[in-house]
């Protein structure tokens, strides 16, 4: 594999998550798979378990990481061709990928969306930039529209999880105080969709997310009824596509309670506000599978790097 900046890189989802269960067992089996081999680790927006889950991939499979704070440590980066450079930024992409590509075997990149200008955001224009201007294979940590290591994370919980074979998986829109992106909840939609599994979206109205990505998934405005008979609940919050990055409603009537999801087991990518978006009485009980995605993001790292050193 070259690089990995979408769910829609996974061949086979399938056999993917049973080359993750076996990364879990032994997380060590590989280390010499990447001995001598540097991952650079640049992020555009702040990160908790992105980073510190991507790093320890990285050290299971014997590489050492780098990690740069590329919007405060790093000069201002230019991504448009034919600028002329007399403003905030200092460094153009086509130089930087390139340095970067001669200290680093594999580059992986965190940058999030602007909510202002849909066209530039979905374009991705950063982790593209990278794509085509470093000689070395991209990973994205999150894009403007994409978050694929989240997704394919949220594949292995599940699959871990489910006790039947072909169970109903519910992604809900939540309230909360901010603009939030798309990424997360494209990516799970996307991961969901190579599943064998009974999806549907709940969003309320104006908040439905790009038609690309739903495709023939059912929406319900219902809350209430897309959960009956759910067995997880995955929750997070977006902004409007159609009126793109705007907050339409923050009332609480969508707040994931115990009262609501019933037996379904909750997930969250976190972080996550309590008592806005879940209710203490979800988060800290059995039911809640939040703790054990955020392992697994280790996991799903490392077999995304795995696939990369083995076709370097």
């Amino acid at each position: 594999m070259k690089h990995y900046t979408s769910i829609n890189d996974i061949d086979d989802i399938n056999s993917w998550i049973e080359e993750a269960k076996k990364l879990k067992a032994t997380p060590l089996k590989n280390i010499d798979l990447g001995q001598y081999k540097t991952l650079g680790l640049l992020f555009f927006n702040s990160s908790l378990r992105t980073r510190l889950s991507t790093q320890k991939a990285a050290l299971n499979l014997g590489m050492n990481p780098i990690v740069m704070n590329v919007s405060g440590d790093a000069w201002g980066i230019e991504f448009e061709d034919g600028t002329v450079m007399n403003g905030t930024t200092a460094e153009h992409i086509k130089e930087a990928a390139a340095v970067v590509s001669q200290y680093c075997d594999v580059i992986a990149v965190r940058a999030f969306p602007g909510l202002t200008d849909k066209e530039k955001d979905e374009s991705e224009h950063v982790i593209k930039s990278f794509v085509k201007y470093a000689s070395v294979p991209i990973v994205s940590m999150e894009s403007a529209t994409e978050h694929p290591l989240q997704g394919f994370t949220d594949a292995l919980t599940i699959a871990e999880n489910a006790t039947k074979k072909r169970p109903k998986v519910v992604l809900s829109w939540a309230p909360h105080i901010k603009a939030l992106p798309h990424a997360v909840a494209n990516s799970f939609t996307q991961a969901m969709q190579k599943m064998d599994v009974e999806f549907v979206i709940a969003n309320p109205e104006g908040y439905n997310l790009s038609k690309e990505i739903t495709k023939d998934t059912k929406i319900y405005h219902n809350q209430k009824e897309a959960f009956k008979d759910a067995d997880f609940v995955y929750t997070k919050n977006w902004s409007s596509y159609d009126e793109y990055g705007q907050v339409l409603k923050t009332d609480s009537d969508w707040l994931i309670t115990k009262e609501k999801i019933g037996e379904a087991k909750f997930m969250h990518c976190l972080p996550v506000r309590r008592n806005v978006v879940v209710e203490d009485a979800v988060l800290d009980s059995d039911a809640s599978l939040v703790i054990e995605q955020a392992n697994n993001r280790t996991f799903a790292a490392q077999l995304v790097l795995k696939k990369i050193l083995e076709d370097l």
